[in-house]
């Protein structure tokens, strides 16, 4: 295990404060969960943030088919247009992900797109950056990371070997 649920939560506590902190007096933000994994994690960080953050935060799932990745859907329909938008998912593994997810939301024009990522795999194949990560692990090719969501709360974090 590379993560245990207490220190899964203190990331995601430190990682909605710097949330806080970056986008310090703006009016909005609208948090966008990656399903399956990426929902869960959103909802938590916008509880954190919740307690600090004065402006409104919306928050919306968003669901890929990876095999087909013009096939991209959102829980509800959403304006993005001129707002601060943060794209979160549980593991970025490839990049590939948040790579699509972000294709529909710049055809709208947000003011901004963040990401948020709990463990982030430095073996990318796709150069997505970033902007908040809880935990960032060296891996192999073969290997890949999975997170353990359960009730809502993350139990934890391991490394899988394909």
């Amino acid at each position: 295990m590379i993560l245990s649920k207490s220190s899964a939560g203190k990331m995601l506590q430190r990682m909605a404060l710097e949330i806080g902190e970056h986008n310090f007096g703006q009016k909005e933000i609208i948090i966008i969960g990656i399903k399956e994994n990426g929902i869960f994690i959103a909802q938590k960080i916008k509880d954190l943030l919740a307690t600090f953050f004065e402006g409104d935060i919306k928050i919306e799932s968003l669901s890929i088919n990876k095999k087909e990745s013009n096939n991209i859907k959102f829980g509800n329909e959403i304006n993005v247009q001129n707002k601060i938008v943060l794209l979160v998912d549980d593991v970025a593994n490839s990049g590939k992900t948040m790579l699509y997810a972000m294709q529909p939301l710049l055809l709208q024009h947000p003011a901004q797109i963040q990401t948020l990522a709990l463990v982030e795999r430095t073996h990318k194949i796709f150069p997505v950056a970033l902007n908040y990560v809880g935990l960032s692990v060296a891996t192999t090719a073969t290997e890949n990371i999975i997170v353990g969501v359960e009730d809502g709360q993350v139990t934890g974090a391991w490394v899988n070997v394909d």
